[in-house]
């Protein structure tokens, strides 16, 4: 391959636009009209827009992303994690195109994406499994009654899904319906598909993972194991390489079985398998998943191995050439998302008008924006990665503290008051430790104070932008630019950007107060649950909002009749907008 189009934004497509550049191979950026001056626009050789403002109309466009690769001349596409790294018709017209597709064969991510599937597969090869039903469920009557049969907690699980969306945890059986529809949206809106099925849940368990490689010549390795069991929303926070704490026996097993179910899968590619370690040690099955994932840096810097660069090599026909290879040192991977540790993690989308990150002995940043970055909610909120490395788990952890403690970012809420404060709590730092993927919301003792949000004053209205024509080396290329280029801009850019105007902060209130029920946060409302005039009970679901790819309840704060309900179904609300009153 010589010319690589990069299917994806954020620190992702950096990641992969600088493997590109290390590799001698060009690169190919796309973009949305919101990333039109991203920093992963900028970190490839050439890019090209897309157009859109929402993923549907840009980055999961597989005609416009296709049609970009054609106008490049790219040769080849690395899907990077999300949007259409999962998507086996997606992976089938680039090699219908052809074009190099760099990863697994369609057959495999459709067997793996799958996860029914992708529960026969495993049996098949002999690993691990919890109870779960043969197939994807019909409704929620379904689910109810595996659950009178098998018992409580159980996991509604979008068959098609990942990254923790359209996944439900059901404690009681009157919450089943609810989760179940919530879990079928989540799946249809990040996936496009809504089927789901149901497994027992294992309470309190620690979620263990192995990073593997196999080529197109039979040969599977096991790059190294990860621990990711500090997850809220079943989305992971932080995760760490190797796993730490396992037995011979539960290592050589994880090994063992996922060799066994990509060879049983025909996998080519990277690829990911994933565990749940019960506290009794008990390993069950969890899925495949058929790409690259996010904390695949900690087991590049535990062995040296370059994932992004071999996923090139695999794909060009390569062999690998090496076993499993040996670990060295100890490695964790922070996951810096825009979000309020402080107010539940609530997604919090806004401008970075500070990102100041640490450097030092065994840092590394993968990062998808910088200073005067705004982050919408209509992506994802991962912002960056801080991965850092230390000889053992100890010096990992003392280094990490460290680097936290040096990373600034001001403008937005973050997740690093998180982080700061759980590398030193005993309960993740002891040998071995208590932490397991509930444990953020059951045991972490969280009173880190919510954002002080700043309030820009008068906002001005985005400046205009105009198009003009210009010829490069005689050809005609039309350019779309700020409609004033003069000297303020260029003060402003020689000046390093200014910072938006702000006023004193002021706390985030509470979503409900007295008897309004305002939006905790910038949102879009996917589900209204009462109607004007309603009685409601305290705790009744009102509405369901949907930012940053994940959905937030918001229930009643007091029993009462509702007023002024002004909520529609796919309408945008700001944070502290009131959806309704709930009167006496």
């Amino acid at each position: 391959m010589r010319k690589v189009l990069i299917a994806n934004r954020g620190e992702i497509a950096v990641r992969v636009a600088r493997a590109c550049r290390d590799a001698g191979i060009a690169s190919v950026a796309v973009y949305a009209e919101p990333d039109r001056d991203a920093l992963h626009v900028r970190a490839a050789d050439e890019a090209y827009a897309l157009g859109g403002d929402t993923p549907a109309g840009s980055y999961l466009d597989v005609a416009k992303v296709l049609a970009a690769a054609a106008e490049s001349g790219a040769d080849a596409i690395h899907p990077g994690y999300g949007f259409l790294s999962e998507n086996a018709e997606f992976a089938q017209a680039v090699i219908d195109a052809g074009l190099t597709w760099i990863g697994p064969p369609p057959q495999a991510i459709r067997d793996l994406g799958d996860k029914v599937a992708a529960r026969h597969i495993a049996q098949r090869a002999g690993a691990p499994l919890v109870a779960g039903t043969p197939d994807p469920v019909s409704g929620a009557d379904e689910v109810v009654a595996f659950a009178e049969q098998h018992g409580l907690p159980i996991a509604i699980k979008a068959a098609f899904g990942g990254g923790g969306r359209g996944l439900k945890v059901a404690r009681t059986l009157e919450e089943v319906p609810e989760l179940y529809e919530s879990a079928v949206r989540e799946a249809v809106a990040a996936f496009g598909r809504g089927e789901c099925f149901v497994e027992r849940y294992l309470d309190r368990p620690r979620h263990v993972e192995t990073q593997c490689l196999a080529d197109s010549h039979g040969n599977v390795v096991v790059v190294s194991t990860r621990d990711c069991s500090l997850q809220r929303r079943h989305q992971k926070l932080v995760e760490e390489a190797p796993a730490p704490f396992l037995t011979d026996e539960q290592n050589a097993e994880l090994y063992r079985a996922s060799k066994a179910i990509l060879r049983e899968a025909g996998y080519v590619g990277a690829g990911t398998c994933e565990f749940l370690v019960a506290q009794d040690g008990l390993i069950s099955f969890l899925e495949v998943n058929t790409r690259l994932q996010v904390e695949h840096p900690v087991s590049e810097e535990v062995t040296g191995i370059d994932l992004v660069r071999e996923m090139f090599r695999i794909a060009d026909g390569e062999a690998l050439g090496y076993d499993d290879p040996p670990l060295r040192g100890h490695s964790f991977e922070f996951r810096i998302n825009g979000e309020d540790p402080g107010r539940g993690f609530l997604p919090a989308p806004g401008t970075v008008t500070k990102f100041a990150p640490p450097s030092g002995p065994g840092v590394r940043l993968d990062a998808g924006v910088e200073t005067g970055s705004v982050i919408g909610p209509a992506w994802d909120s991962l912002l960056a990665k801080l991965i850092v490395t230390g000889a053992s788990r100890e010096q990992a952890l003392q280094r990490a503290a460290r680097a936290l403690a040096e990373f600034e970012v001001e403008g937005m809420a973050t997740a690093i008051t998180f982080h700061r404060k759980v590398v030193t709590d005993p309960a993740f730092t002891s040998d071995p430790f208590t932490v397991h993927t509930r444990w953020i919301e059951t045991e972490f003792v969280n009173d880190i104070p919510a954002f002080a949000a700043p309030v820009a004053e008068d906002e001005a209205e985005e400046a205009g932008r105009e198009t003009v024509v210009v010829e490069v080396g005689g050809k005609r290329l039309e350019v779309s630019l700020p409609a004033s280029l003069g000297m303020t801009l260029a003060r402003t850019a020689a000046a390093g950007g200014a910072r938006p105007k702000r006023r004193a902060a002021k706390k985030a209130g509470s979503a409900a107060s007295g008897d309004s029920l305002a939006s905790p946060m910038q949102g879009t409302i996917v589900k209204i649950a009462v109607e004007e005039g309603q009685q409601v009970n305290e705790g009744d679901l009102i509405v369901v909002l949907e930012a940053m790819k994940m959905e937030q309840p918001l229930n009643a704060h007091r029993s009462g009749t509702i007023k002024g309900l002004a909520a529609e179904v796919g309408s945008s609300v700001s944070s502290g907008a009131v959806i309704c009153e709930i009167k006496d």
